[in-house]
């Protein structure tokens, strides 16, 4: 009995024992808990206070640079200069600027297709654009001869006030009364009819860009607010008929010629058939594309039908003359032998 009673002691000593260890411990851990706590809760304070602090530092100096741009505007407003970087480029029917329209829409089966930076533009932004008939494109006039000195050296190119305009017959007018691509700041604006979108480029008609022509942004065209009732033009302006053309024929060395070279191109083209490329011709033709210099030569009656001219098309040389009474005949096509010399003629 004696022994029984002394297991059972050292048994509850034990159990006591054991509880009080355990006690301790978890008081222990809950101490370490607490402490871990704490230390972080300074180590962040001591974070967010100096990110507040560097926050401070970045406002007051986003606002110094402000203030010291704004004062340098002040003084210095005709140096600022805003980059801006083309979202895309033009693949044109037009391979030079010898016969692209000088208006938007004059040639409705003239087609281009904006190809665009997928760095700079994902096919999610062309969303909508599809619900639109026609758009406002803004580009660059890179082929002017002058562009570089505009860019580069600012300070020895000089601004011609007055240009001459081919429907004045080379009368000059103030450079902002007109439409003329050579301009303080080379940006066109023109509008074009929005055939299809494809991920990542716009099909577009009734264009009047050169292939090539970097674009640099595109709006919607909205007829209530873009159309204006009403509005007044200069008389000049309004006489359409002063550069069409008498007619429109081609010879047989062209029927004979557009087959074989049409077999050439009609993988990358633009036009679905030789037909419709040769309707492209006749629509372009259709004005005098020809320039005031050329318009205004003197020619003798003898050798007015002489003189050949060339267009470049969809890259195939299209060669035509055309008489004193404006009408044109389109001699031959073939692949250009110096596309550079061409657009000259």
């Amino acid at each position: 009995m004696s022994y029984t009673t002394a297991a059972l002691a050292l048994t509850l000593t034990l159990v006591s024992v054991s509880a009080t260890v355990s006690l301790y411990r978890w008081r222990r851990r809950g101490e370490d808990l607490e402490h871990r706590i704490n230390e972080l809760k300074k180590s962040l304070g001591s974070v967010s206070e100096k990110s507040a602090s560097e926050r401070r530092g970045r406002v007051k100096a986003q606002q110094a640079l402000r203030e010291a741009l704004a004062q340098s505007e002040s003084h210095n407003s005709h140096n600022t200069i805003y980059p801006m970087r083309p979202i895309g480029t033009i693949q044109s029917c037009f391979s030079t600027r010898n016969g692209t329209p000088r208006q938007p829409l004059l040639v409705s089966l003239a087609r281009a297709c904006l190809n665009f930076d997928p760095a700079l533009v994902p096919p999610a932004s062309l969303e909508g654009l599809g619900e639109y008939s026609h758009c406002w494109i803004l580009y660059v006039f890179h082929l002017n001869t002058d562009i570089e000195k505009l860019w580069r050296k600012p300070s020895q190119s000089k601004l011609k006030a007055k240009v001459r305009v081919p429907r004045l017959n080379g009368e000059r007018k103030g450079v902002f009364a007109t439409r003329s691509p050579h301009r303080p700041c080379p940006i066109g604006l023109t509008v074009a009819k929005v055939e299809e979108i494809q991920k990542d480029k716009v099909l577009l008609s009734g264009v009047d860009l050169v292939d090539g022509t970097p674009v640099l942004d595109i709006k919607p065209y909205l007829p209530y607010s873009d159309s204006i009732q009403g509005a007044s033009v200069p008389n000049w302006v309004q006489e359409d008929c002063l550069l069409a053309v008498a007619s429109v024929s081609f010879s047989d060395v062209f029927s004979s010629s557009i087959t074989s070279c049409w077999k050439l191109i009609e993988k990358k083209s633009l036009y679905g058939s030789a037909d419709e490329f040769k309707s492209l011709i006749t629509q372009v033709l259709s004005w005098d594309i020809r320039s005031m210099s050329q318009r205004n030569k003197p020619q003798d009656t003898s050798d007015a039908d002489s003189t050949v001219y060339h267009l470049i098309l969809e890259g195939l040389d299209v060669s035509y003359m055309i008489d004193n009474e404006s009408n044109i005949l389109v001699q031959d096509v073939s692949l250009p032998n110096n596309l550079e010399d061409v657009a000259e003629t």
